[in-house]
């Protein structure tokens, strides 16, 4: 970690930290909730950090996402976490390689083999 992040000693600086689970807790509860260790900027917003309560309490998933992109929205308005790029990758496979899962906004989500099957 650049020991400039630490003094705050930056005008613009990006954050690769990486995720261990797929799940918008980890990120937002440790990047961008006030008083938030990788809260490097000290963005501290109360009706924000709300909006991240409530979305990691709704059990309907269709809901959640509508919160979490709520969240997303909010965040890159305020300047927190723009949309500087997006990575984007490709795969090959056989045509014979069947029930593949390609991941989908997130590098954890996919390549789970219990669904694969050869079809020769």
């Amino acid at each position: 970690m650049d020991p400039r992040l630490y003094r705050k000693d930056f005008s613009v600086a990006l954050n690769f930290t990486g995720n261990g689970i797929d799940d918008p807790d980890q990120n937002f509860y440790e990047n961008y909730t006030c008083g938030a260790e990788g809260n490097y900027i000290k963005y501290c917003n109360t009706e924000l950090d709300e909006m991240i309560d409530r979305q990691s309490m709704e059990a309907d998933q269709a809901k959640r996402k509508a919160l979490v992109w709520q969240i997303e929205k909010k965040l890159a308005e305020d300047g927190v976490r723009p949309v500087i790029m997006y990575f984007t990758g490709g795969n090959c496979r056989q045509p014979y390689v069947k029930g593949v899962t390609l991941g989908n906004n997130s590098i954890y989500n996919h390549w789970r083999m219990e669904d694969v099957w050869l079809d020769r």
